[in-house]
């Protein structure tokens, strides 16, 4: 060994200390990460070995083969007897390689007509559109658990907020109903990308297509695709389907980290306006009278992780020149990543909600505080005695600032207090200063008027049919 080379060793550090091949075979190797690709990616080529059997480029006897031996090393996979291989770099050369030694010379038949490049690409796609279609089943349920509260609490009157401070009474039906409407655009979210997604890359090749007479109609049919793609470059050469995926999944997580926020507010001792379930809560080692919401934290912090893909596959494929380059090999982890901890995010979600208990007592008595019930006011005076808006918006202030110096809300001032602020004001200004005769008269479509809320739960379940 040469000093250099010794040099160069001590450099890589003792893990390379076998010089450069070790490096190569480190860095080039996907099969720590990418054999979560097994089923799919046994999937594509016994669909592909089928195809080339019916076009009559290989024998229905290689082909009756080739699909008996993929399920063998499908079931070995399954049943972790199955050895992978650094040494094969990914899971498609792990699986043919198997393949090879069950069946024999037949197994070199599988990759005619075809490329690692169409193989990868539709293998992820396959996976990608999988994970699309759990978030989907994930948000149904989660949107389910939320219906459920809704429904329960269609008339329980909470404070609604701006700025987390005191704005108008709301129902709690209402505030569930808002992430309903939230998590609802995020199923349409994966639902549309799934649909652009669905067409097939395999039979692009490397990036030109192939010579030999294969059907693509079939093989995109047999993989449950609506279509081939209509370009072999860009069929090998773009994840705009896994960016997609995850934009719709950063979407979503800040949604899931939004109400997580208001989860860790609401049940904290100084709200009490939910009791999560011990399920998903923790104590703590040293402080016992603690019930952290730690589900609700982490779901909270999830959004960091799968933004975080987002930007970094971005930036991955920003750069690259039609067709593949090997940096396209960085695509799977962030997003294997991401929906690890979306399906998590989810799932932790939807336990917390079907578990917690509103505290309907203490999200009455807080709807009441803050002078709520202001804005009822200044439309009580637009509407009754005319007043332009901005005239009782200054009415309606007076009165507020008169409440606070007397420590005491809107409707307990006096109709003599009432009156010093504009001498208009009769006994009826007190049907509107309960909360709730405030949330009853919100009845504009969309509004938090208990009737609407009712109208839009059985509108949501009859839509989830």
């Amino acid at each position: 060994m040469t000093d250099s080379t010794k040099s160069s060793n001590a450099m890589w550090g003792g893990r390379f200390a076998a010089g450069p091949d070790a490096i190569m075979e480190a860095i080039n190797a996907s099969i720590g990460f990418d054999q979560r690709l097994y089923a799919q990616d046994i999937r594509g080529s016994r669909a592909h070995a089928a195809m080339l059997a019916a076009q009559g480029i290989i024998t229905s006897k290689d082909a009756e083969a080739i699909g008996e031996g993929l399920l063998t090393v499908l079931s070995e996979i399954e049943g972790g007897s199955f050895a992978f291989s650094t040494a094969l770099e990914d899971i498609h050369m792990n699986v043919e390689a198997r393949l090879k030694e069950v069946i024999g010379e037949p197994a070199g038949r599988v990759h005619t007509a075809r490329s690692r490049n169409d193989q990868v690409a539709t293998d992820f796609r396959l996976w990608v559109r999988d994970q699309a279609d759990a978030a989907i089943a994930g948000l149904g349920a989660l949107v389910r658990a939320l219906l459920a509260q809704a429904e329960a609490g269609a008339d329980w009157v909470m404070p609604g907020f701006t700025h987390l401070q005191t704005a108008q009474p709301v129902t709690w039906g209402h505030h569930m109903m808002a992430y309903v409407e939230m998590f609802a655009r995020d199923i349409g979210r994966f639902t549309d990308a799934r649909a652009r997604m669905n067409e097939c890359p395999l039979g692009a090749a490397a990036l030109a297509g192939t010579s030999f007479p294969i059907d693509r109609h079939a093989t995109a049919a047999a993989l449950g695709f609506d279509r081939p793609m209509a370009n072999s470059l860009d069929a090998v050469s773009d994840r705009d389907f896994a960016l997609e995926f995850l934009a719709a999944a950063s979407i979503c997580a800040m949604h899931l980290s939004r109400f997580a926020e208001e989860l860790v507010i609401w049940s904290s001792a100084q709200f009490r306006f939910v009791a999560l379930s011990d399920r998903f809560s923790t104590g703590s080692s040293i402080m016992p009278q603690k019930k952290n919401p730690d589900a609700a934290e982490l779901i909270r912090a999830k959004i960091g992780r799968i933004m975080g893909a987002n930007v970094a596959l971005m930036m991955v494929m920003k750069g690259l020149p039609l067709a593949y380059s090997k940096d396209m090999q960085e695509d799977k982890e962030q997003v294997f990543d991401a929906a690890d901890n979306l399906m998590l995010a989810l799932a932790a979600m939807e336990g917390m909600v079907r578990d917690m208990s509103a505290n309907r007592a203490n999200l009455e008595r807080a709807a009441a505080s803050g002078f709520s019930t202001a804005t009822d006011l200044a439309d009580w005076l637009v509407r009754e005695l005319g007043l332009p808006f901005r005239e009782a918006h200054h009415v309606t202030g007076a009165l507020v600032a008169l409440a606070e110096k007397k420590g005491c809300d809107l409707p307990e001032l006096t109709l003599e207090d009432m009156q010093s602020a504009h001498e208009g004001i009769t006994q009826a200004v007190y049907s509107v200063l309960g909360v709730h005769n405030s949330v009853a008269s919100r009845q504009s479509y969309g509004g938090t008027a208990p009737d609407q809320v009712r109208a839009q739960v059985a509108r949501w379940k009859e839509a989830l049919k």
